[in-house]
């Protein structure tokens, strides 16, 4: 009878023991998770912090092979529709496939009055569209900026290896139009240089 007991006590134990070992394991994943998001050592754990236009995307693009066999020519466009002002801080990037780039767009309200806006985005060539992966961008969110207030945002974007190597220049255009008035069509200026990209091949 005592060893039929102390079986049975020592199968509770056991059967303790294995579900907190299994507890634990479980709950590894959320505490390193939120121990890396702490000490900021881990980039996989930061770049799955909400970005705008990122989710995991950031985490995935530090591990995409360069392609530097390849270079192509990215131009950005911007087009304000309204009193204000909107812009690239540069013309052009070389970039190559697989290659993590930035860019900064700058933005001036110069209206006496508080404005809200927006930016939608539009691509030259369009198959390009599939293959130019923004980790960080402003686009499709609205912001509130006073009279004379200046921003700057930043477009953090990878291009896909996987683009048909025709392609050898891209335009990114937006167009940044005040919310609550009439949504613009896609910017005209990206589909301008069609027939330069063409022409390229």
């Amino acid at each position: 009878m005592s060893t039929t007991r102390n079986n049975l006590l020592m199968f509770k134990k056991l059967l303790v023991v294995a579900a907190g070992m299994f507890a634990f394991g479980y709950a590894l994943v959320p505490m390193y998770k939120a121990i890396c998001e702490f000490t900021g050592i881990n980039i996989l754990a930061l770049g799955e912090r909400e970005l705008p236009g990122s989710g995991s995307a950031r985490a995935k693009a530090t591990n995409t092979q360069i392609d530097t066999s390849r270079t192509i020519t990215v131009e950005f466009d911007a087009n304000a529709r309204g009193p204000w002002r909107f812009k690239p801080a540069q013309s052009s990037l070389q970039v190559h496939p697989g290659e993590m780039m930035t860019v900064m767009y700058e933005f001036e309200n110069v209206q006496d009055r508080v404005m809200s806006a927006q930016a939608i985005p539009s691509y030259a060539p369009r198959q390009a569209a599939a293959h130019f992966n923004k980790l960080e961008c402003f686009c499709f969110n609205q912001y509130t900026l006073a009279p004379g207030e200046k921003k700057e945002w930043p477009v953090v974007f990878v291009i896909d290896p996987k683009l048909g190597k025709d392609v050898t220049t891209i335009t990114l255009s937006y167009t940044f139009f005040e919310v609550g008035s009439k949504t613009p069509p896609a910017p005209t200026a990206a589909l301008s240089v069609l027939p330069k990209v063409g022409a390229g091949v």
